[in-house]
């Protein structure tokens, strides 16, 4: 018997006969890949290896766009770096064991930034499967084990018929608020086994949102309404909900001065009267939230950076938006809203009336006064002078993806808008790789990638990558001959570094990136501006060496 509320799927004669008849000579791998298309894909990433030809195998015969990097987490890192470009998940084939395991600081990144990854990897045959000693190469006692700290969800697979469920459940889990990296285990056998199953057709396999509890969004808007003297952070979590325009409505409707952490740049804009732009490392930033009485956080789980190291001490109420329940709450009490950052600022700004501050932009002037005054007493118009100059030459709109280098932490406070760095999870090697990534995202404009010198040794096997396919992505090196920040936090804490740590012999990156067939030259801080925008403006991928020992601001939050 059938009930009204009963779906009833009743395949046409076309899709009948079509599923009799599969086309012949198919295998496990083709299941993932036509699950993958079926899901919406269009390009995957990753690296091949023995037991993983099956997946590798099966591209032949898809329309997915196949980009292969170097070294897994550098693949890992593109595919992060796609996912934050597109909002769509990003497939990552990996091999086992070794090829896995490498991709693991990249996967890292993704969870912390948020970035839907979908990482797929063959295991040895089924019946090595767990015992880590039928010496099997690659082979590891609990491969799954792994990751399973690192992703948000573990899928694994025993049977071709399993392949597109395990999948679609990946994917699902993947863009679930908050978005993350996902792992899918598919042994050797099953990728290689023959099948008769039917190609795999469309399928949808997209989360519902996460909706704030009426009668909590409700408090919210009454405590805003009657604050008198709101102010609101804006996390990753709002650029990654696509929230910005209802946060910028709802920062106006209150009058309410914000600050968006280095993760959510771009959620506000720079030179709006209530921006206080993103100087979270500055004292007078932290006074200036710790002195409001009812603070919004949007999107921000208030860690580390985001609370000026952990010194921020609120005075006031907290109201914390946060799709991530684990971060609810974790560092501060506050009135915890579990929702995604879009849905919830629509409630609120339904139910918020108009409140007016007259104080508000005089304000804020007055505290970004108070820190450039700071920064003018330091000494540091080299500094600011690069970073500026950088910013000049890229053009408006055009990604940026920075690696873990000194001039990634001033661009944490001082750039103006949008930036992607790895400062989620902090691993070294993140800005070429993700440019990339962002570059297949986008081919039509330029991407900047911006490292150092140590950094950029990291992903130096890009500049092949980049060069095959033609990526209009230009890297800027800062080289200053070692591992500047850790030289500068040893000298800071022991009086002086370790040189044989964080010192470096290098190559010479300008003939070497020429070796690659990849056009470089050598720039000065005075000529930096041009010659960047110069290899901004030229197709296909470009290097620009800048020599240069920057420093840091002071901190203040000691």
């Amino acid at each position: 018997m059938t009930h009204d509320h009963d779906i009833v799927l009743r395949p046409t004669a076309a899709q009948t006969a079509a599923a009799l008849n599969p086309p012949p000579g198919r295998i496990g791998g083709d299941l993932v890949v036509e699950t993958l298309a079926g899901l919406g894909a269009t390009t995957v990433f990753g690296l091949p290896g023995q037991h993983a030809l099956g997946m590798f195998d099966a591209l032949r015969r898809s329309d997915l766009t196949y980009v292969g990097l170097r070294v897994e987490n550098n693949a890992g890192f593109a595919a992060d770096a796609y996912g934050r470009i597109t909002g769509e998940a990003a497939p990552l084939l990996l091999s086992t064991g070794p090829g896995a395991l490498t991709s693991l600081a990249a996967l890292q990144e993704a969870a912390a930034a948020s970035s839907p990854v979908i990482a797929l990897s063959s295991q040895v045959p089924t019946a090595g499967v767990g015992g880590g000693r039928h010496g099997y190469l690659h082979e590891l006692r609990d491969q799954q084990a792994s990751f399973r700290d690192v992703v948000k969800s573990v899928h694994v697979v025993r049977a071709p018929s399993q392949i597109p469920s395990a999948i679609a459940a990946a994917w699902e889990s993947a863009l679930t608020a908050p978005h993350g990296p996902v792992w899918v285990e598919i042994p050797e056998d099953v990728l290689l086994a023959e099948t008769v199953l039917p190609v795999v057709t469309p399928m949808d396999a997209f989360p519902e949102e996460i909706v704030p509890r009426p009668e909590l969004t409700a408090v919210a808007a009454e405590l805003l309404a009657t604050a008198e003297r709101p102010a609101i952070i804006a996390g990753g979590g709002v650029v990654r909900s696509d929230a910005s325009g209802k946060l910028r409505a709802l920062a106006e409707r209150l009058d309410a001065p914000v600050v968006t952490t280095f993760g959510g740049k771009g959620a506000f804009p720079w030179e709006h009267p209530l921006s206080l732009q993103s100087w979270l490392e500055d004292r007078h930033t932290t006074d200036f939230l710790e002195d409001a009485d009812v603070l919004l956080v949007v999107g921000s789980g208030l860690g580390e950076l985001s609370s000026n190291y952990h010194t921020f001490k609120p005075r006031g109420r907290i109201v914390q938006i946060e799709a991530d329940l684990g971060k609810l709450e974790s560092n501060h009490p506050a009135l915890g809203i579990h929702a995604d950052a879009r849905t919830a600022l629509q409630a609120l700004l339904e139910t918020v009336p108009e409140r007016t501050d007259p104080t508000a932009a005089e304000r804020v002037r007055t505290l970004l006064d108070k820190v450039r005054a700071r920064l003018d007493a330091q000494d540091l118009g080299e500094e600011r002078r690069i970073l500026a100059a950088v910013r000049e030459a890229l053009p408006a709109g055009a990604p940026s993806f920075w690696d873990m280098t000194i001039l990634t932490y001033w661009a944490w406070s001082a750039w103006p808008g949008a930036m992607h760095s790895a400062q989620g999870a902090g691993g070294l090697g993140y800005g070429f790789p993700a440019a990339l990534g962002a570059a297949v995202a986008d081919p039509s404009g330029p991407v900047l990638a911006v490292s150092g010198d140590g950094g950029a040794m990291y992903s130096i096997a890009e500049l092949a990558t980049a060069k095959q396919y033609g990526l209009p992505v230009t890297w800027l090196i800062v080289d200053d001959g070692g591992y500047g920040i850790l030289r500068a936090y040893m000298t800071d804490a022991f009086g002086e570094a370790t040189a044989t740590a964080t010192e470096l012999a290098r190559p010479d990156f300008v003939a070497l990136a020429e070796s690659f067939g990849v056009p470089a030259v050598r720039t000065t801080p005075d000529t930096l501006a041009a010659d960047l925008a110069k290899a901004l403006a030229e197709p296909g991928p470009s290097v620009v060496v800048l020599s240069a020992v920057l420093r840091m601001f002071e901190p203040t939050h000691r």
